[in-house]
């Protein structure tokens, strides 16, 4: 099936790669299924009709902390408090292959995810530069939190948040009034 989600990556991309562009981009995706699946705790989940529809993986953050190595100011403390009690899921892929449901699909595939492993929050990363991916991702529902450097791949990463439940989004509104969050304009 890998061969499948790597052309499924290949098509969820908004604009269409250079063929040098995309045998590298390619090869990255499967070089991070394969890191990911060996991460305590990685699950998939798979959207499908006659063909793959879509597919998002992740792994619990560890309540250590350390997933938030490089977070550039403070982190929120209902974060901090997430992350401790093991409710933070990061999901490193959420791909949707471009229709008319694909918001929908999204939707379903990102809320299941996140009820299978009973998280409180949602977790990304995503490169700022990648405007048409960050779009997607805010109009899935998807909230900025702030910026994280890392040392492989791009250095700068645009955090976003995804509150599962009432209550959780209820402890994360007060985020938009801290001046060390940044909200889209």
């Amino acid at each position: 099936m890998r061969e499948d989600l790597a052309d499924l990556y290949e098509e969820s991309c908004a604009a269409p790669p250079s063929e040098s562009f995309r045998s590298r981009s390619r090869l990255e995706f499967l070089s991070c299924l394969s890191g990911d699946a060996r991460r305590p705790g990685f699950a998939m989940v798979i959207a499908e009709t006659v063909d793959l529809a879509g597919c998002a993986f992740g792994y619990p953050v560890r309540r250590d902390g350390s997933w938030w190595l490089g977070f550039d100011g403070a982190l929120p403390l209902s974060v901090e408090q997430l992350t401790e009690s093991g409710g933070v899921f990061a999901v490193t892929h959420l791909l949707v292959r471009p229709h008319a449901q694909e918001l929908e699909v999204a939707g379903r595939l990102q809320e299941r995810i996140l009820a299978d492993h009973q998280a409180s929050l949602g977790v990304t990363l995503v490169a700022q530069g990648d405007r048409p991916a960050l779009d997607s991702i805010r109009s899935w529902g998807w909230r900025d939190l702030g910026d994280i450097w890392r040392p492989a791949g791009p250095t700068v990463f645009r955090v976003l948040v995804l509150p599962v439940g009432e209550r959780t989004t209820q402890r994360l509104e007060g985020l938009a009034h801290h001046a060390w969050t940044r909200w889209p304009g």
